[in-house]
């Protein structure tokens, strides 16, 4: 999955929805298109959220000295995500 079956999926519902015509009984291609439009939002969305996910992460460490006194260090790093497992 990834953007391009978002994008595929998308172009695919907007066909669909609003350049055919044509009436296959039981079946209203118009909501078909719909669906399939949202579906492709949807993965495009979570596409995105899964790709920012994997890219940051924050560690945050707090010491205590001998006299009570605490210092807190954060650290972010920024990552690409691992490839993929050739096939």
């Amino acid at each position: 999955m990834g953007y391009g079956l978002g994008v595929f999926l998308l172009a695919l519902g907007l066909i669909l929805a609003f350049a055919v015509q044509d009436m296959i009984s039981a079946v209203d291609l118009t909501m078909v298109g719909y669906i399939l439009c949202l579906a492709g939002l949807l993965v495009i969305a979570i596409t995105a959220v899964q790709t920012n996910t994997r890219r940051r992460h924050t560690t945050v460490a707090t010491t205590t000295d001998h006299e009570g006194r605490q210092a807190t260090t954060e650290k972010r790093t920024e990552s690409d995500p691992p490839a993929p497992p050739a096939v």
